[in-house]
């Protein structure tokens, strides 16, 4: 078994480019029919046949010739076109095809990790409306499976398909892009195509090329040893005779290994105690667990609701669960980061007293029900509320892992990994920008994100030979626990990373501080997000000089006398609270860098900072913590002002 778990850890790691040389032509996968191509710009088409075979492409009333190279490859130059469609293309060499339902558009590149990869379908609560009623057939995705290469660039992709945003079909979309397209499209009315290559929780350095990572010496060196295959093997056999040493956990939860089991309808519950739902367990009185809680609830349903299918909503769960009703099992989850939404089966609720029964495991932190989710059952328009007291009993405690368990090499968090998979295969394919959305992966250690950051603009501009394409990024949004003291913030810190990339020309952010919600690292709010990017898109794309995309950035601070007064650019039609009450979250310090709460008041397009106890200020922080709810700092045209400090 171990051998056959290394074997295809191997075949994962060693995704080797296709043979193309062959008796037939061979396209890209991105070369396909539906597909958008590229306004106003020289349109690239490309692909495989036998070496020295002549190939024609019939596109727009014209032909356009080429012959392939020794090795099989081939390419052709379309002239610019103006947007439009559909049209069809042919491609003849010993075979002949046929490209159907072309666009002729505005192409992005959407990158980035899990809040750019959360599809609309995950959001279907949010996005009833706009997935019931879409209906834009000149908005296309074509979602790259997630992929991975040690070993160098990969010339394509196994597989892919462009599909329009219409009926079921906007389901897969990226929420965040989608947005972003339907509101450019819905102001300039040109067909958009969306290339969606986005995995969850992966560093940025996984998605840049080797070339790119140059100027970093500790990952070049990474990227060598991961180019031998005997080496990534060797470590992940160690892994793996690592742990195969240790002793097999043994099942020891008590709501499984009794007599009956805890979510059986004829197990008699004794020595339960009470609990509230939501809530995590270390705020309830028990200390300390990593372990299994079982949650147990007669919840009264009514009539209307039987015999028909209905859903339970349990919120957020740290960290795996299941859900028991009326002893039959009706859904699981095994991680934290998804939000329960259960069918329930028509056949499996009654009138009456119902049993729910969750059986909630937790490896580390806190576990338990996450606060301020959604907790009910529901059916048609009735509502049953989950919320309140429950009956819970500890099924297990997990004692202390000695030694800690040792995986193999996660691929995908590897530098260069998801370039040269996912990224690589298409920079042939001309695009209008990038649009990009990832920074939590490197939170944790955000001094050297803006060199990052910056030498991936860099270095996707020089693959796609485009010095100054427009490059589009989403600065994090507020996430985790409010703390309402100043505090230190790796946030904030990589935050300040991304606000400093905006020295590279041609680049926009979106500011997303208002946007997060303190327990979800996957905030609901898609929708301003992608608008707020297609802001950006406007003046950063679309030459849109009149318009106000952004919201106030810092520019300058001065002292005087004690008083700190803060110059901001972007300020629009001028500063304001965006609720109408006095500035928040605006810090000061005087040398020692002992930040308190301070007085800000909204001059022009200046903001005065001061607190009377600090003679002498030197420093100024506005919105700098990890989740700064309620800043309020905007201008009129209700874009929030970007966190800063002026302590560098």
């Amino acid at each position: 078994m171990q051998k056959l778990v290394l074997n295809c850890i191997a075949l994962v790691l060693l995704v080797t480019a296709p043979t193309f040389a062959s008796a037939s032509i061979k396209l890209p996968q991105l070369v396909r029919d539906s597909m958008v191509l590229q306004r106003d710009k020289a349109i690239h088409i490309w692909g495989w046949a036998s070496p020295k075979e002549k190939v024609v492409i019939s596109f727009q009333q014209k032909k356009y010739r080429t012959v392939t190279a020794d090795n099989g490859e081939w390419s052709v130059v379309l002239p610019a076109s103006k947007a439009g469609g559909p049209y069809t293309m042919q491609i003849d060499g010993s075979n002949h095809i046929d490209l159907k339902e072309i666009l002729i558009g505005d192409v992005w590149l959407c990158s980035g990790q899990s809040n750019m990869v959360h599809q609309m379908n995950i959001h279907d609560v949010t996005y009833a409306d706009e997935i019931a009623n879409a209906n834009y057939p000149q908005i296309r995705q074509f979602l790259v499976s997630t992929l991975t290469s040690l070993e160098g660039p990969q010339k394509d992709l196994p597989a892919g398909a462009w599909k329009s945003a219409v009926g079921d079909d906007v389901r897969p979309f990226s929420a965040v892009a989608y947005f972003f397209a339907k509101t450019l499209y819905e102001k300039y009315h040109v067909p958009i195509g969306l290339i969606n290559a986005s995995v969850g929780g992966t560093p940025i350095e996984a998605w840049t090329s080797e070339e790119g990572l140059k100027e970093f010496p500790a990952l070049v060196k990474t990227i060598e040893k991961n180019k031998d295959t005997a080496y990534i093997n060797s470590m992940n056999r160690r892994a793996f005779a690592a742990n195969a040493d240790r002793p097999k956990r043994q099942i020891r939860d008590k709501g499984l290994t009794g007599t009956k089991p805890w979510y059986a309808m004829d197990y008699v519950p004794k020595g339960w105690r009470t609990i509230n739902i939501p809530g995590y367990w270390e705020d309830q009185g028990i200390k300390d667990l990593n372990g299994v809680v079982w949650y147990r609830r007669e919840i009264d349903v009514p009539a209307t609701m039987t015999g028909k299918p209905a859903k339970v909503f349990l919120g957020r769960i740290v960290d795996a669960d299941i859900l028991y009703i009326n002893g039959k099992q009706v859904g699981n989850t095994t991680y934290q980061y998804p939000q329960r939404r259960y069918n329930v089966p028509p056949d499996i609720l009654k009138p009456g007293k119902n049993v729910f029964v969750i059986k909630v495991t937790n490896n580390f932190g806190k576990g338990g029900f996450v606060p301020d989710k959604p907790y009910c059952l529901f059916s048609g328009n009735d509502t049953v509320d989950l919320k309140g007291y429950w009956q819970y009993k500890v099924g297990e405690v997990f004692m202390p892992a000695v030694g800690g368990f040792a995986g193999p090499i996660a691929a995908q968090n590897q530098p260069t990994a998801l370039y040269n998979a996912m990224v690589a295969p298409l920079i042939d394919y001309t695009i209008k920008g990038f649009v990009w959305y990832q920074g939590e992966s490197n939170a944790g250690r955000p001094g050297e994100y803006e060199q990052l950051q910056k030498a991936l603009i860099v270095d996707w501009r020089h693959k796609w030979n485009e010095d100054e394409i427009p490059f589009l990024y989403v600065q994090l949004p507020n996430f985790m626990e409010v703390n309402y003291s100043p505090e230190e913030s790796n946030w904030g810190l990589l935050r300040e990373a991304q606000l400093k990339a905006l020295s590279v020309p041609n680049t926009g952010m979106a500011v997303a501080i208002d946007l997060g919600e303190w327990n979800d690292i996957h905030p609901d709010n898609k929708k301003d997000v992608g608008v707020r990017l297609a802001l950006a898109a406007q003046k950063i794309a679309f030459g849109e000089s009149n318009i106000v995309a952004f919201g106030p950035i810092f520019q300058s601070a001065e002292i005087d006398d004690n008083k700190i007064i803060v110059t901001f650019s972007n300020i629009g039609g001028g500063l304001v609270a965006n609720d109408g009450e006095e500035l928040s979250w605006f810090a000061i310090a005087a040398a020692d860098k002992k930040f308190v709460w301070a007085k800000a008041k909204i001059d022009g397009n200046r903001v005065v900072v001061s607190n009377e106890e600090i003679t002498n200020p030197m420093y100024v922080r506005y919105a700098w913590a990890d989740n700064p709810d309620g800043a309020n700092l905007y201008n009129k045209e209700g874009l929030p002002a970007s966190p800063f400090r002026t302590d560098k």
